[in-house]
């Protein structure tokens, strides 16, 4: 009798690694076609970006770094101009992101959208409030939680920063208003978008 029950532990004990074994492997299929069906960010035709505030790869300049949060410097957005978009492009956006703060999902210092296909360039200190933008551009509010610029400012010793500055030509009109967060018009440029250009700044204290 003992030698049955010993048997019958033996068994279901199979059966439950068993279980065990196909549910783990059910789940990492799972994960896998997950991933692999996941949108991925489209790829386009590059836009060509330049600034005079900054060359690809440069420090940032103290215009471009906060004067807030013991930073002192002046709070100035850069300078930017585009060229190269496709010529169906009826509105442009802007933006600058630091993947590099510590937040878990980076901060984004700017962000403009809907900006007419007429407009090639926008004038340093533009994101100083919507008055000095291009008529018809918006300005969402960054990370920071103004509609305004917020220049750079990373904690002390943690190293250096990127500061992506990107524009986007794009299909049409963004549906949004200024109350918009910088993830939401993230993904709307990336449904719209036709073409595509950065420059990176670094920066560090």
């Amino acid at each position: 009798m003992q030698s049955l029950n010993t048997l019958r532990l033996l068994r279901s004990a199979k059966r439950s690694h068993t279980v065990a074994t196909w549910l783990a492997v059910t789940a990492a299929a799972f994960i896998l076609q997950a991933c692999a069906s996941a949108p991925a960010e489209r790829s386009v035709p590059a836009l060509t970006v330049s600034s005079q505030a900054f060359k690809q790869g440069q420090r940032l300049a103290d215009d471009q770094v906060a004067n807030t949060f013991g930073c002192t410097g002046k709070n100035i957005s850069p300078d930017v101009q585009w060229n190269g978009a496709p010529a169906d492009t009826k509105f442009y956006a802007v933006s600058i992101y630091d993947p590099d703060a510590p937040t878990g999902s980076g901060f984004w210092h700017w962000v403009v959208f809907n900006i007419p296909a007429s407009v090639t360039s926008l004038k340093a200190d533009a994101g100083k409030n919507a008055s000095t933008l291009p008529p018809g551009a918006t300005m969402a509010r960054n990370d920071g939680g103004a509609a305004a610029f917020a220049g750079a400012c990373p904690p002390v010793g943690h190293g250096e920063h990127r500061y992506i500055l990107r524009v986007f030509a794009l299909s049409d009109k963004l549906p949004l208003d200024g109350n918009a967060s910088p993830a939401l018009v993230g993904f709307m440029i990336n449904q719209m978008k036709l073409a595509e250009g950065s420059i990176t700044a670094k920066y560090s204290r």
